[in-house]
């Protein structure tokens, strides 16, 4: 992909990468034997920019208090220092003229998410902190709710929206300019979100719930408020969310290894994060052999969905890679991204419109979301 137009910059939304970078330290510089992304195959798969997202499993960090603080911080310093020190290779962006500049000087751009907001611990003053930080999205929750938000993953966040300090979180974030992301959230909290913003919304990893029924995936109504923001839904590769049927099939699977799976959480040493990669590790061999593939195709069929809903201005792609289990076949990591490109292509998509769905319209939505040089000092005073 030509990096002389900003369309034609590949941007990432999310990939769960950061946490190998605390929890096994791994090298991003050399081609990994195993996980979906480094520096390598990134270059293969002409992906210019990755969104790292920062998230703090509330099992064993909590949804707030100090050890969430810290896991978050982990994550963001050891992506800070993943730039520093290798200035050849990785530069931090936080910014859309950053990432354009990076890819123009032959480098990838490092960005970075936050993926449920526990570690603000219910404080205000924390979003400002991880936006100095380098922090340029925000999701409210995950799996589990917080106080302020409901969460998709479970039954109380289904009937909760945001509360008052949650819409102040969503002002200060647009004071900011700090994306919103409603990936996780419940229908109610979408709407507060909807009606509470001023700036466009994002989706970093979702799909079209009309496709694949499953509550993370938006309605079309949701994803038309969306595109009505100026924002953009980031297409998931997780098979469970863009294949109809195959999150029942994944869970009988899941009963099935259920020794497996238990054997190596017993047999790995480490924390509980270590412990939980290693269990996924077997989930990743297990469902690769069990379960049926789902091709590329699928992917660009939720891509279709989102622009005949909307336009082709408000889709992109957030992989979700090191955190999914499973991939489409030919998507088996970013190496293979451009078979996306060219199944869009055989789809009728034009190199422009692949260029906005690939990483154009994202540059966009940061544009308008972000503050100028002047906004950005007025805010952080």
């Amino acid at each position: 992909m030509s990096v002389d137009d900003h369309l034609f910059i590949a941007v990432d939304m999310h990939a769960d990468t950061a946490q190998r970078l605390v929890d096994e330290e791994v090298n991003l510089n050399e081609r990994l034997a195993d996980g979906h992304l480094d520096a390598v195959r990134m270059r293969e798969g002409e992906l210019n920019a990755q969104f790292f997202a920062i998230w703090v499993e509330p099992q064993f960090y909590g949804t707030g208090g100090q050890r969430a603080i810290e896991r978050a911080d982990s994550q963001i310093a050891a992506v800070h220092r993943l730039a520093r020190d290798n200035p050849e290779t990785w530069e931090l962006a936080t910014t859309a003229a950053d990432i354009r500049r990076i890819a123009n000087e032959g480098k990838l751009a490092a960005l970075i998410g936050l993926e449920g907001a526990y570690a603000i611990d219910e404080r205000l003053e924390m979003v400002e902190r991880y936006f100095r930080m380098g922090v340029r999205y925000m999701s409210p929750t995950w799996t589990v709710s917080t106080i302020w938000a409901g969460s998709s993953g479970d039954q109380v966040g289904r009937t909760r929206g945001l509360d008052d300090f949650g819409k102040q979180v969503i002002r200060e974030m647009n004071r900011l300019g700090m994306m919103i992301d409603v990936s996780h959230v419940s229908d109610r909290t979408f709407w507060d979100i909807i009606d509470t913003s001023t700036k466009p919304v994002i989706a970093t990893h979702s799909g079209a719930r009309s496709i694949a029924n499953v509550s993370r995936n938006l309605d079309d109504e949701q994803l038309r408020a969306i595109a009505n923001t100026g924002g953009v839904c980031s297409v998931v590769f997780y098979p469970a969310f863009l294949e109809p049927g195959w999150r029942e099939k994944k869970n009988l699977v899941e009963i099935e290894i259920a020794r497996l799976v238990r054997e190596a959480e017993r047999h790995t040493e480490g924390s509980p994060s270590q412990k939980r990669m290693a269990c996924d590790r077997v989930r990743e061999r297990e469902f690769a052999r069990r379960l049926p593939p789902v091709p590329v195709a699928r992917v660009v069929d939720h891509i279709d969905h989102i622009v005949r809903l909307t336009s082709v201005d408000h889709v992109g792609i957030g992989s979700d890679f090191d955190g999914i289990q499973a991939t489409p076949q030919g998507l088996s990591s970013v190496a293979e991204l451009p078979n996306l490109a060219a199944e869009l292509k055989r789809s009728g998509y034009s190199e422009t419109d692949v260029g906005k769905i690939l990483g154009g319209n994202v540059l966009r939505v940061m544009e308008d979301v972000a503050q100028d040089d002047a906004g950005v000092e007025a805010a952080l005073k």
